[in-house]
């Protein structure tokens, strides 16, 4: 038999929470649901940098942060890596094919993959005038030229009225065909269908949505706005007057506190979510229909999640479960290997999927790798040898963050103001209960506290000298890496 074909699918912001076979009591996601019901569910998969940019250099190079080194958000930073992981399935005759987001720079670089079909959403560093001409979104973008053609030279993704981070919502305005959930599933069906049948494939199959806008086309947003729906995780910790004070600001990190905008959102993003899911149904019948699904890898996860207003917070780039939690779903055909239907409590991470899919396709793994490959834990042969994961995000604020999480706790640390936090996620999974002071948990808290310590001794900010934490240095958003 000739190696698997690997399918991996992904989506940008969608919460480790949202699919129905984790149990959301609204959301419902019957076709993601489906892989994870005859392959594997990750429990406790993380975004360990959670923004886009950082996120995607973790998944496409199977590095840390310290590996890729970027720690925090910040465009117009060239991309720089040997062995990216579609570069490695093409050197092993694999046709490769990226069809959506890819939030690389320069835009187009290929990372790998042989041929790109290419949107990155609304990327506001490609829309400023100052951006060179074939960088400009207008240029570079296939979905944007594809939809122009087909309306007029005045379509855009902004059309519908609601912006790129904001919790503004409005169902879009064209043909639900046009939809560029739909365009990613059109693309990727096209590719399976006109393939190179001599070859072994890796489809990176890769949706904007659910993040903003929240533009699901009308019948998906019908299917929750008159719905009640799970009301935001509340702590005894939150900061209720910094959304108070920012709640009039459309993209405010903080959310608003008006009830009807918070449903919504929180309707469109809902909404958003089952038609990316409705969409990859799609995909995974032309595989079907294809006779191939048995002899393919299929992969679904996200880059981060979004706070979707816990705790008063929006967006991402928090410590929280919202904003760092995510989905890890892998089906594996029955023809590739015997892989027992199964969740997995193990902590894995973003830098795991690349080892992991090269690990079960008998590729060799780069040494550059740092993710640990999950073959092992799926054949239950061992458990994972990752006892805790460290993550973290650079803000401009006092917002810059560290944690420390294991199956069962979350050790956080802001390194500009001190503040600890920390959470027993096995009894208190929406971190209802800030149990920094609770004497029970002061040893464990001391373990983790150690663990960070130890992560981030000489690093260039200076947070640590192997013994203590230090506040109030100057984060950074790049810190050196390896090539």
């Amino acid at each position: 038999m000739r190696q698997p074909n690997i399918l991996l699918l992904m989506c940008d912001q969608f919460r480790g929470d949202c699919l129905s076979i984790q149990d959301h009591p609204n959301v419902k996601t019957p076709f993601l649901d489906s892989i994870g019901h005859q392959g594997v569910v990750f429990e406790n998969a993380y975004s360990a940098t959670p923004s886009c940019i950082p996120a995607r250099a973790a998944l496409l190079t199977g590095r840390s942060q310290e590996g890729h080194g970027r720690v925090g958000y910040q465009d117009n930073v060239d991309w720089d890596y040997t062995h990216y992981m579609a570069e490695e399935f093409s050197n092993a005759n694999y046709q490769t094919q990226c069809i959506g987001k890819m939030h690389v720079h320069p835009p187009r670089l290929s990372c790998g993959f042989q041929s790109l079909k290419l949107h990155d959403g609304y990327l506001a560093c490609y829309r400023d005038n100052k951006a060179p001409y074939w960088m400009h979104q207008s240029v570079h973008d296939d979905y944007l030229f594809d939809l122009q053609n087909q309306t007029n030279r005045f379509s855009d993704v902004t059309s519908s009225g609601p912006e790129c981070n904001s919790w503004v919502t409005h169902p879009w305005i064209y043909e639900e065909r046009l939809h560029p959930t739909n365009w990613v599933a059109d693309q990727s069906i096209r590719f399976i269908q006109t393939r190179d049948r001599t070859k072994p494939f890796f489809l990176m199959s890769s949706f904007v949505r659910p993040h903003q806008p929240l533009d699901p086309p009308q019948s998906y947003f019908d299917m929750y706005k008159d719905k009640d729906l799970r009301k935001p995780a509340q702590g005894d910790w939150d900061d209720k007057e910094r959304t108070k004070t920012h709640k009039f600001q459309y993209d405010s990190i903080y959310g608003t506190d008006d009830p009807n905008l918070q449903h919504d959102a929180m309707a469109g993003y809902y909404g958003s979510i089952t038609h990316v899911d409705h969409q990859i149904g799609r995909i995974l019948l032309a595989l079907q229909e294809d006779g191939i699904l048995e002899d393919t890898i299929v992969c679904f996860v996200s880059d981060h999640g979004e706070m979707l207003f816990d705790h008063g917070l929006w967006r991402k780039v928090f410590p929280y479960q919202g904003s760092v939690h995510i989905p890890f779903l892998m089906r594996v055909g029955k023809n590739v290997a015997s892989i027992q239907s199964q969740r997995i409590k193990d902590v894995v991470e973003l830098r795991d999927v690349m080892p992991t899919l090269l690990d079960l396709c008998h590729l060799s793994i780069p040494d550059t790798v740092d993710g640990i490959s999950l073959k092992p834990v799926l054949e239950g042969t061992k458990a994972s040898p990752r006892d805790y994961l460290h993550g973290e995000h650079s803000f401009h604020s006092d917002l810059s963050n560290h944690y420390i999480v294991t199956k069962q706790y979350k050790y956080i640390w802001y390194s500009q103001t001190g503040i600890e936090q920390f959470f027993d996620l096995e009894n208190d999974p929406f971190e209802s209960h800030d149990a920094i002071n609770d004497p029970a948990y002061k040893d464990i808290i001391t373990t983790l506290r150690n663990h960070l310590i130890k992560e981030l001794k000489d690093r260039p900010e200076g947070y640590s000298d192997g013994t203590q934490l230090f506040i109030k240095k100057t984060p950074l958003n790049m810190i050196p890496h390896r090539k």
